[in-house]
């Protein structure tokens, strides 16, 4: 079902269609009202966070009740059978909470070095403006089955790096989602053998 209209036009159709979409094999999401919608609400800021870098902003998007029940219920159709969310710091927190209670499951975050009590487990990795440390709790994840999402998919560094965190604390993702993804730094790649990738948005 495409998603047209009004913002609130595009949440009830993708909850809607929601159930008919799961276990879907497609890992690109075609629903173009949606997309549009998404593209819509997304604010561009130059030279952020540091000059030569264009910051896709998602506020305008989470500010707009109906566009932002409209995407988290888009990702939703896709998450599958899975016990956890992880939401990946510090956007990727806003949708992973809203995302637990549509699909009514648990919520794991993935945080910088540093801001969880341990035991956890650690990895760097390459940002495409510098570099970066994160971790996951390990008791938690132990056997679970993770829909892991942020909110852009960038280079692939942050959530190939999540990725290979759940697993090594026992977790399995069995899907990844994003609102955006830059198709031209070809992040999806690096995700090629991690999970099946689903973008709301692709540019």
């Amino acid at each position: 079902m495409i998603a047209t209209g009004s913002p609130a036009d595009a949440a009830a159709a993708v909850i809607a269609d929601r159930r008919a979409a799961e276990g879907s094999a497609d890992t690109r999401l075609a629903d173009t009202g949606l997309a549009d919608l998404v593209a819509r609400r997304l604010r561009d800021v130059p030279d952020f966070p540091q000059p030569g870098i264009v910051f896709k902003d998602i506020t305008p998007l989470l500010a707009d009740g109906a566009a932002f029940a409209a995407a988290v219920a888009g990702l939703a159709r896709i998450a599958g059978d899975v016990d956890v969310v992880a939401g990946i710091e510090a956007r990727g927190f806003l949708l992973a909470g809203a995302l637990a209670c549509e699909l009514g499951c648990g919520l794991v975050p993935v945080r910088k070095a540093g801001k969880l009590p341990p035991p956890t487990v650690r990895q760097a990795y390459a940002l495409e403006y510098g570099t970066a440390e994160i971790e996951v709790p390990v008791q938690v994840l132990a056997g679970a089955r993770v829909f892991l999402v942020d909110d852009v998919l960038a280079t692939g560094g942050t959530l190939r790096a999540s990725t290979d965190l759940v697993q090594r604390a026992g977790g399995r993702v069995e899907r990844i989602g994003v609102l955006l993804e830059l198709g031209f730094l070809n992040g999806r790649s690096v995700l090629a053998d991690a999970a099946p990738v689903t973008a709301l948005l692709t540019i």
